[in-house]
């Protein structure tokens, strides 16, 4: 049995403790200020121009901690936007003009629907609370033909092993899992890549064989990689049924002033009173 193959029940028991384990937005930034998070950068990136769809002037949007890629992406595109988990945390971005970023609950988007033409999670569907609700809520916000990036750590890679980088946080996935998860919620696969195919230590004299470890990995053993990416396309044919979702937000009872309520009871047996004299 595998490290994530348990019953659903234990599975979902245990949710609440990849959401305590989350990287926040201090840990984030300074890894990816680091040499090894520097060279994890450049790796994801090359993965996800080999999968990336030209689409001319969309509307990108960054969910979780997508910045390093936003840069590198954000040529061409008519606006670009960064969304941040509130229990990950936000910073200014970009560094100069306004700002583009916004604090959220990734499963009410504050944007309307069919307002964007693709959405990148970096560091973001693994610390999901409910990943299915997740990506029900990016479909709503996905224009018809828009597309969904996911960068998500690979449940059967080293990197999903070891705490000291972000990938080593939170819920893996393998590629089986993604898309049975993208299907689920009425999305169509169109592209896979994999990134991170050298051990994630902090040596120099191994990271200087990143390259080298990078080009076999990609050829030999792409199922043990680092993280697994995967390009989905928003699929319109198939009816999505309505259904209540319960909210897992805590709402406090505020009481209503005293005043207010006997005024309230006065005009109502006012009325009821007026009502049975006709």
């Amino acid at each position: 049995m595998g490290r994530w193959d348990c019953h659903p029940a234990v599975e979902a028991a245990a949710a609440p403790l990849y959401l305590a384990a989350m990287t926040d937005i201090v840990d984030l930034r300074n890894f990816y200020a680091s040499l090894i998070g520097r060279i994890a950068e450049r790796s994801i990136a090359t993965a996800l121009a080999s999968v990336w769809t030209k689409l001319p002037n969309e509307r990108l949007l960054g969910l979780g901690y997508a910045l390093p890629f936003l840069d590198r992406f954000a040529a061409g595109t008519e606006r670009v936007m960064a969304f941040m988990p509130a229990l990950q945390g936000a910073v200014r971005w970009p560094a100069s003009g306004p700002s583009a970023t916004a604090l959220v609950f990734d499963e009410e988007l504050p944007l309307f629907d069919s307002s964007v033409d693709r959405v990148l999670l970096v560091h973001a569907l693994e610390h999901a609370e409910n990943p299915n609700e997740t990506l029900k809520e990016i479909w709503r916000v996905l224009a018809p033909g828009g597309r969904i990036v996911i960068v998500a750590p690979n449940r059967r890679g080293v990197w999903a092993r070891f705490e000291h980088t972000p990938f080593g946080t939170g819920r893996p996935f393998s590629a089986g899992q993604l898309s049975q998860l993208l299907r689920e919620t009425n999305f169509t696969p169109v592209g896979w890549a994999d990134a991170l195919h050298f051990m994630p230590s902090r040596r120099r004299w191994w990271l200087r064989l990143h390259e080298l470890f990078e080009r076999a990995g990609r050829k030999f053993w792409p199922i043990f990689s680092g993280v697994v990416i995967v390009e989905a396309e928003k699929r319109l044919y198939q009816g999505v049924p309505v259904a209540v979702r319960s909210s897992r937000r805590v709402f406090v009872p505020v009481l209503t002033p005293q005043g207010a309520t006997r005024v309230t009871r006065q005009s109502r047996l006012r009325s009821m009173g007026a009502r049975s004299s006709r």
